[in-house]
């Protein structure tokens, strides 16, 4: 098994996870901001797209950077992301749809059509006009989380998950790219400064992301 691997805030969640749980891949690298992804070789082993991936020994690859991690927890089962028991990985699942869907989805596509649109215009559809009103929509759904995580250390409770993962890589990356940190939100910014400290935060950053200016 490889680390389909590239720059960006998705495979530094996937780079991150695979620290915290002590694993270490072969990887082969991509160049996203270059647009090798969207190129006919990478797109004949994932349609989709996406980086990262993970190529099996068998030659299958599996995309989408959460079942990526869902897939790491199973095949690697120490130092659980998602969770030891049943009743562990469903709160994980529902945490990271919860983030996912109101937060780090609007958070990226804000950056796409905004200040990353030279890069992704002639990749996907962009929605110039939309940049703003998702911006804010994750904003609100910010203050909606700080008031959630009042006296709890992680997103999902008491322990890492993925779920704090997903969301530190989103905020790091967003922070420099025209959505900086909420200082209004006091339980949100407490658990990033935790999440900014933690030694695979630093360990996971790509060693490209110097020379863009992002956290990737």
């Amino acid at each position: 098994m490889k680390l389909l691997n590239s720059f960006g805030p998705n495979p530094r969640a996937v780079r991150m996870a695979l620290i915290e749980k002590g694993v270490e891949l072969p990887t082969e690298e991509h160049d996203l901001l270059g647009g090798e992804n969207r190129a006919a070789p990478y797109l004949a082993k994932n349609p989709g797209g996406q980086m990262p991936a993970i190529e099996l020994d068998d030659g299958t690859v599996v995309g989408e950077t959460t079942t990526i991690a869902e897939y790491l927890d199973e095949k690697y089962p120490a130092k659980p992301l998602i969770g030891a028991t049943a009743e562990e990985r469903a709160n994980t699942r529902q945490w990271i749809r919860r983030v996912e869907l109101n937060i780090t989805e609007h958070m990226y596509n804000g950056f796409r059509y905004s200040d990353g649109i030279e890069i992704f215009r002639d990749r996907l559809y962009c929605i110039p006009e939309a940049a703003d009103g998702l911006k804010a929509k994750a904003k609100d759904a910010r203050k909606w989380l700080d008031g959630l995580i009042a006296g709890r250390d992680f997103v999902a409770g008491d322990k890492l998950t993925f779920a704090d993962i997903v969301l530190y890589c989103c905020m790091d990356f967003c922070k420099d790219v025209g959505q900086p940190l909420d200082t209004d939100l006091p339980n949100l910014g407490a658990w990033f400064k935790r999440m900014d400290s933690r030694p695979s935060a630093t360990a996971s950053l790509h060693p490209g992301a110097a020379q863009v200016n992002m956290r990737g």
